[in-house]
Formats: structure tokens, C-alpha cells, sequence
């Protein structure tokens, strides 16, 4: 938890930081006397979203599995997966100022351990890889807000990879297969300035992938379902 607090904290510095920047090399006064902290720039005091804006973000994100139940074959109990943090890359692309498109890239590493089994709680399965890319449309009620909140639902594939770490005797062999579900969406743009926005988005994924242990011999249903929540600096691309 203290990695996802650490990168999600730098995050939000980083957004400080770049909204100070803005403010600082856009705030001089000319003549007039008049303040235009968007000099140069070409844009109104709020430039809003448009249809064909392109928005590239970097960031931060921390997956939180909920892990809500799921059985697992044999020695019973059910598998857990850690909590993890990773950085973050997405793209969003406006259709209409009130619908957009959003596609997120991370990868994170989960321990995976297994509770209230036969043979005792927190088995070690070793930890596993999470590619999660997820798709979402995005409604944007007030795109012309400087605060601009967004609803969605989407679609997300998960793929898992480079297993290893700690096992715990009889375990030797752990692979997940692809998770596909939908997943829901809400988070806020606010907008720093014509090309610049900062950005807080939370995901919630249904993943309940199944797992085989001992090249099958062990057999689980899991239920990650976990919760990505995400700060990141954007750029806006005008098409």
C-alpha cells in the first residue's frame, strides 16, 4: 500500500507542480493591465472539450483488487491477490464534446496467496503479471467546465504473465488464464490551461479469471474485481 501511496503522491506533486508552471509562465500582465494567464496560446479563458482533441496522458495508478469470493478446487478456500501500483499511459479521443474514448496501458505484478484452505491460509502461489488494457466510451455532462466529470462503461481484456516468487510446498506451478469483463468508470479533468490537463480517474473491473495450480491438478475460480485508481498530467492534441 505505501508503493501505491508513494507513486499516486508523486503524481499529484507532478500535477502542482506543472499547474504552478502554467500559472507562473502565462500570468504576465501586458499594457492593458489585464491578466491573461493564456497568453500565446490562441484560447479562451477555458477552452472546453472539442470534437477531434486528442488527449495523451502519463501517470500513476494503483490496482486494488477486492477479491470477493471465487473457490478453489481440492484443498477449498478462495485466492487472493495483492494490491500493486504501476505507472500509467492512456489515450483518449473526443468523437463529440460529450462522448470520448479512453484506452489505459499499465502492467502490474500481484502476489497471489490462497486463504482458508485445507492446508492453511496464506499458501504462496507466487506472483503473477497483469497486462489489463481497458476501453471505455466516456460521457462528459459539462465539457466546456474547467471541472469536468465523466461517466463510463467499457470493456477490459486481462492477460497474465512472467509468474514466479515465493511458493509454498505442494505448490510448483501457477497460471491464470485471460480474463475478459466489463468495467466501470468515473473520474474528472480539470483543465490547466489550453493544452494541459490534469486528471483523477477510479475503474472498476470485473475479472474472475480462472487459475490452474500443479499444471492442473488444483483447479480455481477467482474474483480479482479490482478497483484502478489513477492521477495523471494530459496533453491535449487538436486533430
Amino acid at each position: 500500500m505505501s508503493k501505491i501511496t508513494g507513486l499516486l503522491g508523486g503524481a499529484a506533486a507532478l500535477l502542482l507542480a506543472i499547474g504552478a508552471a502554467a500559472q507562473t509562465a502565462g500570468s504576465t500582465t501586458p499594457a492593458g493591465g489585464t491578466t491573461n494567464v493564456y497568453a500565446g496560446l490562441g484560447e479562451g479563458p477555458i477552452r472546453g472539450k472539442q470534437a477531434g482533441d486528442l488527449l495523451v496522458g502519463l501517470g500513476a495508478a494503483g490496482v486494488l483488487p477486492t477479491n470477493a469470493g471465487g473457490s478453489v478446487g481440492l484443498i477449498g478456500g478462495h485466492v487472493n491477490a495483492s494490491n500493486a501500483a504501476s505507472p500509467l499511459l492512456d489515450f483518449t479521443y473526443f468523437l463529440k464534446p460529450q462522448f470520448s474514448l479512453n484506452l489505459i496501458a499499465a502492467s502490474t505484478q500481484h502476489d497471489v496467496t490462497v486463504n482458508g484452505s485445507a492446508i492453511g491460509s496464506g499458501v504462496k502461489l507466487g506472483h503473477v503479471w497483469a497486462l489489463p488494457p481497458t476501453l471505455t466510451v466516456q460521457w462528459h455532462p459539462v465539457p466546456q467546465a474547467r471541472f469536468s466529470p465523466y461517466l463510463g462503461v467499457g470493456l477490459n481484456v486481462t492477460w497474465f504473465y512472467g509468474y514466479g516468487g515465493a511458493q509454498t510446498p505442494p505448490v510448483n506451478r501457477l497460471r491464470v488464464n485471460t480474463s475478459v469483463g466489463p468495467a466501470l468508470n468515473f473520474g474528472v479533468d480539470y483543465e490547466i490551461n489550453a493544452r494541459w490537463l490534469a486528471n483523477f480517474d477510479v475503474k472498476w473491473i470485473y475479472m474472475s479469471p480462472t487459475a490452474n495450480v500443479n499444471s492442473g491438478l488444483i483447479g480455481a475460480r477467482t474474483a480479482i474485481n479490482p478497483f484502478v485508481v489513477s492521477a495523471a498530467v494530459r496533453y491535449r492534441f487538436s486533430l
